[in-house]
C-alpha cells in the first residue's frame, strides 16, 4: 500500500460546487486494513465453512450478507436503510467482495427468514471467533461476568414483553442475556429473550449451554470463574456451578430468610477494605438449601442518609451512615481481594453501553425475533472482532489486576472510527496498480503506515 499527497485543489472563499460521479473517493479508508485482519485470521473461509450451506438462501450468498452487516455496523450504521450512504464506497465494496452493495429491502427480507435453527450457526461462529482471541490473550483462567440488558422495541415486535424496564415500564422490551470474558474483552455468548423473564431463572439453560460452549471450542484446562449480580443468588445456579468445578462471586440480596440483618447486627469487628469499605465474613445456612455458604458482608461509609434496603435501619449517631452489600463465593481469597474481584463487574456495563452505542446492539430491524436475535449476534460478532483486530495492531498489553481488567488497553470504537476508520481518501492508479490516497496530515501518516506494518508481521 503507497500514500501519496492530496492535491487540493478548490476555492478558499465562497461555496464550494459539489459532484458526484467520482468513482473512486472513500469515507472509509481505514476498512482496508480490517479487510486486511479479516483475511489473516481467515473470516470469509470460516462463514462459508459455517454459514455456507445452513443459512437462509440469498442471491449475494449468506457468508457475502453477513459481511454486508459486519461492513455497516463497523462503519457506524444503525438502521438497514444506511446501506444507502455506503453503495458505492470503493474500500466498502472492497471489504464485501462486490460491485454493488445489497439494497436494505433486500438485506431485510434475508433476515426476516431467519429462524431458531439458523441462531446456533450464528452462535457457533461467534464462539469460534472469541475461542481464538482467547488464545492469542494466552490466558489459562477465564472470568466470566453474566448479565442482562435491556432493549426496549415497539409494541408489535413479535416476543416483546412489558417487564424490567426501569425507565420505561409501560414499553415492551427484550431482556437479552450475555456471558463476557474479563481478561481477553470478548462477549463468549448472547441469547434474546422477551422482557419479562426472571434474569436468573431463567439463565439456568444459558449457563448449562455456555460451559459446553467452553468445553467444545477451548477444551479442557481453563480454570472458570464466574461474578453475577443478586439475580443469580439461586440454588440450582450455586449447584451447576460447584459440578464443574467453577468459582464464583455473586451478589446476595439481603432476603429476610437469609438472615443477613441479624448477622450485621451481631458483627462486633469490621476487617478494614480501604479508607470507606469494611467488611466482615459470615457462614450462612439458608433455609431448605441444605448446604453451608460462605458470605462476606460489606459496608460502605457515606456522609448521606441512604435508600432502604442500604441502611437495613441499623443507623447508630455515632457511626453515622453506612449502604451494605453481600458477596456469596467459594474463592479462597479474603474480603479485601473478593471486593476487588466482584468490583471488577462493573466493566460488563461499559461493555453493554458500547454495544448499544457503538454497534446497534439496541435496534430493532424487523418484527420478527428471530431476525432481531441474528441482528444482536452479528453486533456481538462484530465487537469481538474489532477487539481481535486492536489485539493484532494497536492495543497495549498491560499487567493483570485484581479486578480481573482486561490485559489489552482497547480503544473505543468510536474512537477507533475517528483515528482509522473513517478516514477520507481516493482510490487512484497513478502506475496502473490500485493506491489509496489518504492525504497528508502527520497523525494520519503514522497511524496508517503502523498499521501497514502491525497487519504484515502479524
Amino acid at each position: 500500500m503507497r500514500w501519496r499527497r492530496a492535491d487540493l485543489r478548490g476555492r478558499v472563499n465562497g461555496d464550494l460546487q459539489l459532484r458526484f460521479e467520482h468513482k473512486g473517493l472513500t469515507s472509509h479508508a481505514g476498512l482496508e486494513f480490517v479487510r486486511r485482519y479479516f483475511g489473516m485470521v481467515e473470516l470469509s473461509g470460516m462463514l462459508r465453512r459455517e454459514l455456507g450451506s445452513v443459512m437462509p438462501r440469498s442471491d449475494f450468498g449468506a457468508p457475502t450478507m453477513v459481511l454486508v452487516i459486519l461492513a455497516l455496523l463497523i462503519s457506524g450504521g444503525r438502521r438497514l436503510r444506511h446501506l444507502l450512504y455506503l453503495d458505492g464506497d470503493p474500500i466498502v465494496l472492497r471489504f464485501c467482495g462486490l460491485r454493488r452493495l445489497p439494497s436494505p429491502r433486500t438485506v431485510g427480507r434475508w433476515l426476516a427468514e431467519f429462524r431458531a435453527r439458523h441462531l446456533s450457526r450464528l452462535q457457533w461462529v461467534n464462539s469460534l471467533v472469541a475461542a481464538q482471541a482467547i488464545r492469542q490473550v494466552g490466558v489459562r483462567r477465564l472470568t466470566i461476568d453474566v448479565d442482562g440488558s435491556v432493549v426496549s422495541t415497539g409494541l408489535q415486535v413479535e416476543w416483546a414483553q412489558r417487564g424490567f424496564n426501569p425507565h420505561r415500564r409501560k414499553v415492551p422490551s427484550y431482556y437479552p442475556i450475555t456471558a463476557y470474558e474479563a481478561q481477553s474483552g470478548q462477549v463468549l455468548r448472547v441469547q434474546n429473550r422477551p422482557g419479562n423473564v426472571h434474569d436468573g431463572k431463567a439463565s439456568l439453560g444459558f449457563l448449562r449451554a455456555l460451559l459446553t460452549q467452553i468445553a467444545t471450542t477451548l477444551g479442557g484446562g481453563y480454570g472458570l470463574e464466574f461474578r453475577m449480580d443478586g439475580a443469580f443468588f439461586r440454588r440450582e445456579i450455586i449447584a451447576l456451578l460447584e459440578r464443574h468445578g467453577a468459582e464464583y462471586a455473586i451478589k446476595v440480596p439481603f432476603y429476610p430468610w437469609m438472615g443477613l440483618k441479624a448477622r450485621v447486627q451481631q458483627t462486633e469487628q469490621w476487617a478494614r477494605v480501604n479508607d470507606e469499605v469494611s467488611c466482615a465474613e459470615h457462614r450462612v445456612e439458608p433455609a431448605r438449601w441444605g448446604r453451608r455458604l460462605r458470605v462476606v458482608v460489606y459496608r460502605r461509609r457515606v456522609a448521606h442518609e441512604t435508600a432502604k434496603n442500604f441502611q437495613l435501619d441499623l443507623f447508630d449517631p455515632s457511626n453515622g451512615h453506612y449502604e451494605y452489600s453481600a458477596v456469596v463465593t467459594n474463592k479462597v481469597i479474603n474480603g479485601q481481594a473478593l471486593w476487588a474481584f466482584i468490583s471488577g463487574r462493573g466493566v460488563h456495563e461499559k461493555i453493554y453501553g458500547e454495544l448499544k452505542r457503538g454497534f446497534a446492539f439496541d435496534c430493532v430491524p424487523t418484527m420478527r425475533y428471530a431476525a432481531n436475535s441474528a441482528w444482536q449476534l452479528l453486533s456481538v460478532l462484530t465487537f469481538n472482532l474489532m477487539r481481535g483486530f486492536q489485539m493484532a495492531t494497536t492495543a497495549e498489553r498491560r499487567t493483570a489486576t485484581r479486578k480481573r481488567r482486561s490485559l489489552y488497553r482497547f480503544e473505543a470504537i468510536h474512537t477507533l472510527r475517528y483515528l482509522c476508520l473513517h478516514r477520507a481518501g481516493a482510490l487512484v492508479r497513478p502506475d496502473g496498480y490500485p493506491t489509496l490516497d489518504v492525504g497528508s496530515a502527520p497523525g494520519v501518516i503514522d497511524r496508517f503506515q503502523r498499521l501497514d506494518r502491525l497487519l504484515k508481521v502479524a
